[in-house]
C-alpha cells in the first residue's frame, strides 16, 4: 500500500514537493521521486511485500515508469508466466505489472487479481487504472498540466480557487458520498471502479475495462453447485490475502462476515489477532460481548478497544481532515481510533469483511424492495399514484410506494439518504423529483443493456459501485492509511463477485433469509450461535455525542452564512434527530458544515 502522485507538464518544484509530503502517511517507509523539466513522478511506499529497497518505487524500465498503490495477489503466478520474457530484478508485485504491460499492453490489467491504483507512464503516454471494485482511490485534475494523486489533499494546493462542485453536493446528499467523477472540489475528479484513464497529447480519455455485469447470468442454477463454487472461491480469496511479509490482524464483530474471514484463516494455518470496538457507557451499541463469544467459539485472540465520548470528539476533526471531503459515515471516527490502536500494536495489514452484505443480500431491505417491486404488476394503479402525489410525506416508505406506482426506478442504493423531494423541501433551491437519477444513469444504462434482468442484481450492482466503493471503501482506505495500515477485503475479490453474478439470482433470496448462501457455506466452519445472531451493524453513539457536546450547532451556524437550507426545516430535522429520527441526515449535514467552514468561509 502506498500513495501515487505525479505531474505531467510544467510545475513549481517547491509546491510539488509540499503536495507530495501531504501523502507521507500512506507510505511512511520510503519516498521515491523521478523528475525533469515537465515530469514529476513520485511514490510514497508502505512496505508489505518484498520490503527490500530494490522494490522502492517509482520503478523504471526503459521508457516506462510505474507508481503503484495496492496488492497483486497473483503476482507470483504472473511472474512465473512472464519470467522467460522479462528479467526480474526484485521479488515485488510492482515489477510484475511492468512485465505484464510489456506483454499485453493495457490489457495487462485484466490479468491482475487484487486491489490497485496504478500510474504507468510509457514515454509520452500516461495510464491511470483504478481496481475493478474501487478499493483504491485515484484523483486527477487537468489545468495547464495534468496532476494525479491517491488523495485529494495533494491536489488542492494546485487549485487557483477552491469552489464547491454542485454535482458533488447534490449526489452526496442523495447517496452519502459524491458519485464519480465528482468531488467536492470543483475541477478535481476521480476515477470510478473498473475505469482507466489515458492522458496523451494533452487530452484525456476514460474507458471501462471491467464490469460485473459481463458475468453471464444464470450460468449456475443448482444450489449445491453454486455453494460448492462459492465456497472454493471464498476460501481461495481469503487464503491469497494472508500473504504478507509484515504482521497481520483482523477486525471482529459479532457477525458472520468477520467470523468467516477468521474461520478460513485458521483453516489455512493463520491465527490472526482480532480487534473489536466498544463504547463507554453505551452498551446498546456494543458488540464486545458477541465478539468475545465469537472469538472463543472460533479459537482466536481478541483485543477489545473501548472508546469514550471525549476520545470520539477529539478524533472528529482529525478524521474529517483525513477524508478530505464530506463522507456521510459516522463510523469513520471510531474506525479511525481503532486503526490508531492497531498501528500502535505493530500491525500493518488488517482483514475486513466489506462487500459481503451486497453480494449475499445481507440487508433486510433488499427483501422489502423485492416485495414492493411486485406492485408494478398491478393493472389499476393510477389512482394510487395520484393518492401518493396528493399526500406527501418525508417517510421513506411513502417514497418507495410513490416510485413503484409512478413506474420510476425504485431502488437507488442502500445508502440513499435525502430523496429528491426531501432536498426540495429542505433546500433553498428547486430540486425536481427524480433529479438524482442522473447520477445513477450510467450504471442503470449498463444494467438495462446487459443480459441481467433480475432487480436483485441491480441492487447488488449499484450498491457495490456507490454504497461500497464510494462510501464504505473510501472510509476504510482513508482511516486505515492515515495510520499506515493496509486493509484487505476478501469478499470483494473480483472472481468471487463475478461468480455471484453468474448464479441464478433467486438462489440468493428465495428462502427469504439474509445471506442464505453464505450461511450455508459457513455451517461446517462457524458455530450456529454466530450464524443465527441478529445483524447489528457498525452502529455507534455519534448523535448522542454530537448533541451533548453542542457541536450540532455548527450546522445552523454555517447555514446562517451560506443559506443552503431553509432555516425552519433544518430546525425540524435537528429536533427529529434528537429523538432518534433523521440521524444520518444530520450527521451528513454536520460533516458538510465542517468542510464548508474549513474551505469556503
Amino acid at each position: 500500500m502506498c500513495a501515487v502522485f505525479g505531474i505531467i507538464g510544467e510545475y513549481d518544484e517547491k509546491v510539488a514537493k509540499k503536495a507530495l509530503a501531504l501523502l507521507a502517511h500512506r507510505g511512511p517507509d520510503f519516498c521515491g521521486l523521478i523528475q525533469n523539466k515537465n515530469l514529476f513522478f513520485a511514490h510514497q511506499r508502505l512496505s508489505i511485500i518484498d520490503t527490500d529497497f530494490r522494490s522502492n518505487q517509482p520503478l523504471s524500465h526503459e521508457k516506462i515508469l510505474l507508481s503503484f498503490n495496492g496488492e497483486i495477489y497473483n503476482f507470483k503466478e504472473l511472474r512465473q508466466e512472464l519470467t522467460c520474457e522479462f528479467e526480474f530484478k526484485t521479488n515485488s508485485d510492482s515489477e510484475v505489472i511492468i512485465a505484464a504491460y510489456l506483454k499485453w499492453g493495457v490489457e495487462f490489467v485484466s490479468h491482475l487479481r487484487g486491489m490497485f491504483a496504478i500510474a504507468l507512464l510509457d514515454d509520452k503516454t500516461l495510464y491511470l487504472f483504478r481496481d475493478r471494485l474501487g478499493k483504491k482511490p485515484l484523483f486527477y485534475m487537468h489545468k495547464k498540466s495534468f496532476i494525479f494523486a491517491s488523495e485529494i489533499k495533494a491536489l488542492v494546493p494546485f487549485l487557483n480557487k477552491i469552489e464547491m462542485d454542485e454535482d458533488a453536493l447534490l449526489s452526496y446528499l442523495s447517496f452519502l458520498a459524491p458519485t464519480p467523477p465528482f468531488t467536492f472540489f470543483k475541477n478535481i475528479r476521480k476515477l470510478a471502479a473498473g475505469e482507466y484513464l489515458t492522458f496523451k497529447d494533452n487530452k484525456i480519455e476514460i474507458k471501462r475495462y471491467f464490469d460485473l455485469l459481463d458475468a453471464k447470468p444464470n450460468l449456475i442454477t443448482d444450489k449445491n453447485e453454486a455453494l460448492y463454487m462459492l465456497e472454493n472461491l471464498l476460501e481461495e480469496s481469503i487464503k491469497i490475502r494472508l500473504n504478507s511479509d509484515v504482521p497481520m490482524a483482523s477486525l471482529l464483530s459479532g457477525g458472520i462476515d468477520s467470523a468467516a474471514i477468521n474461520a478460513y484463516s485458521l483453516k489455512n494455518g493463520v491465527n490472526l489477532q482480532t480487534y473489536t470496538l466498544g463504547y463507554k457507557d453505551f452498551a446498546k451499541y456494543d458488540e464486545r460481548q458477541n465478539a468475545k463469544e465469537s472469538a472463543e467459539l472460533l479459537g482466536v485472540k481478541n483485543r477489545q478497544i473501548e472508546i469514550s465520548q471525549n476520545e470520539f470528539l477529539d478524533a472528529m476533526d482529525k478524521t474529517l481532515d483525513t477524508l478530505d471531503e464530506p463522507l456521510n459515515d459516522p463510523a469513520s471516527v471510531p474506525l479511525y481510533l481503532l486503526f490508531e490502536h492497531i498501528k500502535k500494536e505493530g500491525y500493518k495489514v488488517v482483514l475486513s469483511g466489506e462487500g459481503s452484505d451486497e453480494l449475499f443480500l445481507g440487508y433486510r431491505q433488499y427483501f422489502e424492495f423485492l416485495d414492493i417491486e411486485n406492485l408494478k404488476k398491478l393493472k389499476n394503479k393510477n389512482w394510487l399514484s395520484g393518492y401518493f402525489h396528493s399526500n406527501f410525506s418525508m417517510n421513506r416508505e411513502w417514497e418507495r410506494y410513490k416510485r413503484v406506482f409512478d413506474d420510476t426506478l425504485l431502488f437507488r442504493t442502500s445508502g440513499e439518504n435525502f430523496t429528491d423531494l426531501q432536498k426540495n423541501v429542505s433546500m433553498r433551491r428547486n430540486v425536481r423529483d427524480n433529479e438524482s437519477l442522473k447520477y445513477l444513469k450510467s450504471y442503470r444504462d449498463r444494467f438495462e443493456n446487459s443480459l441481467h434482468v433480475d432487480e436483485s442484481i441491480w441492487y447488488s450492482y449499484i450498491d457495490l459501485h456507490l454504497f461500497q466503493a464510494e462510501h464504505f471503501l473510501t472510509k476504510l482506505d482513508r482511516v486505515s492509511m492515515a495510520h499506515g495500515v493496509e486493509s484487505r477485503t476478501p469478499f470483494l475479490d473480483h472472481k468471487l463477485s463475478s461468480a455471484v453474478f453468474s448464479i441464478d439470482p433467486k438462489l440468493r433470496y428465495e428462502d427469504g433469509v439474509t445471506k442464505a448462501l453464505l450461511k450455508s457455506i459457513l455451517k461446517p466452519h462457524v458455530d450456529e450461535k454466530i450464524l443465527s445472531r441478529r445483524k447489528k451493524g457498525f452502529s455507534n453513539p455519534y448523535m448522542e455525542y454530537l448533541i451533548e457536546s453542542k457541536k450540532i450547532n455548527l450546522i445552523k451556524e454555517v447555514n446562517e452564512q451560506t443559506g443552503i437550507f431553509k432555516r425552519e426545516i433544518l430546525e425540524q430535522h435537528i429536533q427529529k434527530a434528537s429523538s432518534g429520527g433523521f440521524k444520518q441526515h444530520i450527521w451528513g449535514l454536520y460533516v458538510l458544515s465542517v468542510w464548508i467552514k474549513k474551505y469556503l468561509l
